[in-house]
């Protein structure tokens, strides 16, 4: 009779361990879901945009233009040349430079004329960088 006694009792106690282990990982695996969402809501932030004008068009056709042309590139990512889409972009500032004139700042004209003419120098140093030399 001592022996069922004490059996039981070790059954008592290694319930009462496997209930707090289980407490245990539960918690873990809530606080770990936690940070993750804590984390996924940062990224998310962001600060304001800003005013949406000519100069910020200009800088994302420009910015746009130049990681088609690998002038920039994300860390971690190495992307050959678009020479397609960057043709595409400075076609659409030629457009824009063409649909505009007469309608901007000396400084709006002067920086689309240069943002234009570093591009297109950076097109034919990528062309001819990337074409094979005969």
């Amino acid at each position: 009779m001592a022996e069922e006694k004490d059996k039981e009792q070790r059954k008592i106690i290694i319930d009462e361990d496997w209930k707090a282990e289980a407490q245990r990982e539960k918690e873990i695996l809530a606080a770990q879901e936690e940070a993750e969402k804590k984390k996924k809501e940062q990224s998310q932030r962001r600060g304001p945009l800003p005013k949406g004008d000519f100069a910020a068009l200009l800088s994302m056709l420009a910015t746009q233009t130049a990681f088609a042309l690998g002038l920039l590139r994300v860390e971690g990512q190495d992307k050959e040349p678009d020479l397609e889409l960057a043709r595409y972009n400075i076609d659409m500032l030629e457009a824009l430079e063409e649909k505009t004139k007469g309608n901007l700042t000396e400084a709006e004209e002067k920086a689309l004329k240069n943002t234009l003419t570093e591009l297109r120098m950076g097109y034919v140093q990528v062309v001819e960088h990337t074409q094979p030399k005969t």
